[in-house]
């Protein structure tokens, strides 16, 4: 009977060998069952059944399998682990590797996996170390790339820097790593080079796959090209993001988190512009199982761009439950109190939010330097200028930060208070030295320190920064005139010896042309420096251009062209400017003859006038009338404008006849 189960187990163990190395992982599972059916303690069975499970996907039943079966399962624990890893169990993952005295080589690739997601870079970046260091294998370039991402995500989100652990580039991984970790040291010209080098990796690396298509090529392309928009998007250059963003978009990407990346950024980039494209964006950003997708700093970003988008679209009373979300899920960060204060003040609530932020900040032992800039900003939306001054002068080492310092500058100015502004000057400027931070930011403190006291007439207060100014730059000719200006007012003798240590007249005068000085016009119009570009030409330059302009300006003048019939001895008329109708000589209009013709009654001729006894003869002259010229043979013209009617009496032959008589035909009698 034992010799029967045994030959049955063996045949057994047999099948489930040929099923695994075939891939076959139900059919192996089945035997493995079969075999812990014939012997119900055979820890090698229960192995390859935790195994099968595994490589069928699952995960759920390979932990309860473990866990009814402790005895068997208890040299299982990476096992374990790895499923609930799988399961985005991360901690539990964590505590089950941890309780293992003496990991294995593959526990510690496990661990340093776990220790990824949970966004705990440093301890991540000590295991990786000690396997590179300790293990050799098939698997280095792996390791290589995990622990370059490692170094990429603590510079990128913890702003840690790490010695350069010479990694090679030759991988599209290791190169996108390498220009995640640009991008984090803000070197976002290099990260765009090296990303560029990594799309070139990778095309070339897909294109040796046969059975890589084009779409699947520019889908793992992905995540480069998104990486670039946002590169573009930091400096600036926000057409050419979202036309990148917009792309990618529209070719809907498997992976949910490169999509929800792509989707938040387009919405960062519209702010309260084009809000109805970004509330179809941001439903991208509310996909299950995103959180196990993205870092937690993403996170906060994206649910962040989701309470600012319900703040443009006055959507107040669901801003105001995502908020409290907010705080929930991220009870340290800073963003609700932001988000609530920009809230407030668009209800007009300015003194409330200043209320809330007070509150805040005062509620927190740390608070960001944003919180109270803030407040600042609402200090000054109230015209309480005091109480921002206050605020900025508390922000410990921030205050000495050159924007802050010229802020309060501007501030103190604003208040007629150049003293408050002096001593904020005076500070900084201790800082630095005290400090030893940038001689660039302290030559730039101590320049703007002088010229504010020198405009405020504190010539001997600016004296010791300017020779301050002169020991970090003898060569400086500027400053030792400044210094020379500002011993003047109070110690002559002094300012004359420096004089003496100011180069001679002729080390500036040398390239200076007098006779182009004198030519120069005191003063040009816009159009005039624009042509010369604000350069003096020589004297002989000038002329020459001056005469041709000259020449040119005469041969503008277009020629007089005389009549083709002009008679130079004929003396013009006199009236010639005058209008015709208003000339001496003008007889008017002349009539003409053509509109008689077809006058008169129906079968009249056209000399019937004339044969009329009853008429007086045109022939006949007639008596001269009273008042007018003695003559006793007057003109025909004479006599016809006597005896014929007016022009204006006579009525034209036109249209006017014309319509009168379509008249009566119209309304005539038919036969």
């Amino acid at each position: 009977m034992a010799a029967s189960t045994a030959s049955k187990v063996q045949a057994l163990y047999s099948e489930l060998n040929r099923a695994g190395q075939n891939g076959d992982y139900q059919r192996a599972l089945n035997a493995a069952n079969k075999i812990l059916k014939e012997s119900r303690n055979d820890e090698t069975a229960f192995h390859c059944k935790v195994v099968c499970l595994i490589q069928l996907s699952q995960f759920q039943h390979a932990i309860k399998e473990i866990a009814n079966n402790p005895a068997l399962a208890s040299g299982l624990m990476f096992e374990k682990a790895y499923c609930q890893y799988r399961l985005n169990r991360i901690q539990d993952a964590l505590t089950t590797i941890k309780g293992v005295s003496n990991p294995s080589p593959k526990l510690k690739e496990l661990k340093g996996q776990v220790l990824y997601r949970l966004e705990q870079y440093k301890e991540c970046l000590d295991v990786y170390k000690d396997l590179i260091k300790n293990t050799s294998d098939d698997y280095d370039e792996e390791r290589a790339t995990n622990l370059s991402a490692v170094v990429a995500a603590l510079q990128l989100w913890e702003q840690q820097s790490v010695a350069d652990l010479g990694l090679k580039e030759d991988t599209f991984e290791l190169s996108y790593n390498k220009a995640c970790l640009l991008l984090g040291q803000a070197e976002y010209g290099q990260a765009l080079e090296e990303l560029d080098r990594a799309e070139e990796l990778c095309k070339e690396g897909m294109e040796d796959e046969a059975e890589m298509t084009a779409e699947e090529i520019e889908a793992e392309l992905g995540v480069i090209h998104v990486q670039r928009a946002y590169i573009l998007q930091l400096q600036g250059r926000t057409d050419e993001a979202m036309k990148i963003y917009n792309q990618l978009v529209k070719s809907r990407p498997s992976d949910i988190g490169l999509m929800a990346v792509a989707s938040n950024n387009i919405v960062s980039l519209n702010k309260d512009q084009n809000v109805f494209d970004s509330k179809k964006k941001i439903k991208a950003t509310t996909v299950d199982g995103l959180q196990h997708k993205l870092t937690s700093s993403q996170q906060s970003a994206i649910a962040y761009n989701r309470c600012v988008l319900m703040l443009y679209t006055n959507q107040y009373d669901q801003c105001r439950k995502q908020l409290q979300q907010l705080r929930n899920s991220y009870p340290d960060s800073d963003m609700p109190c932001l988000v609530e204060a920009a809230l407030l003040c668009r209800e007009k609530q300015t003194a409330k939010a200043v209320q809330k932020v007070r509150d805040y900040i005062k509620s927190k032992r740390r608070v960001s330097l944003q919180v109270k800039l803030t407040l600042a900003q609402l200090y000054i939306m109230q015209g309480q200028v005091s109480e921002a001054c206050e605020v900025l002068l508390k922000l410990e080492a921030d205050t000495y930060k050159p924007g802050i310092v010229s802020s309060l500058v501007a501030l103190y100015t604003n208040l007629d208070n150049p003293e408050g502004a002096m001593q904020v000057l005076d500070k900084a400027v201790e800082w630095y030295k005290r400090e030893g931070e940038k001689q660039s930011e302290l030559n730039t403190l101590l320049r703007e320190n002088t010229n504010f006291k020198l405009k405020h007439g504190k010539s001997q207060a600016a004296v010791s920064m300017l020779e301050d100014l002169r020991k970090a730059n003898p060569e400086d000719v500027r400053t030792l005139a400044q210094l020379i200006s500002a011993y003047s007012k109070f110690d002559p003798k002094r300012a004359q010896e420096l004089s003496r240590e100011l180069p001679p007249v002729a080390a500036f005068s040398g390239s200076v042309d007098v006779d182009v000085l004198e030519t120069t016009p005191l003063s040009l119009t816009s159009r005039q420096m624009k042509k010369t570009g604000g350069k003096v030409e020589k004297p002989e330059m000038a002329e020459s251009k001056m005469d041709a302009q000259i020449a040119k300006k005469r041969r503008k003048h277009r020629k007089r062209h005389l009549p083709a019939n002009y008679d130079p001895s004929v003396t013009p008329d006199p009236e010639r400017w005058l209008p015709m109708r208003e000339r001496s000589y003008f007889k008017g209009k002349r009539k003409t003859k053509k509109g008689a013709i077809g006058k008169g009654t129906q079968g009249a001729t056209a000399g019937s006038s004339e044969m009329d006894a009853s008429k007086p003869s045109s022939s006949t002259p007639s008596s001269p009338r009273a008042g007018s010229a003695a003559s006793s043979a007057p003109t025909a013209t004479t006599a016809a404008s006597v005896a014929g009617p007016s022009p204006r009496q006579q009525k034209p032959g036109g249209q006017g006849a014309k319509k009168k008589q379509n008249k009566k035909k119209k309304g005539g009698q038919k036969w």
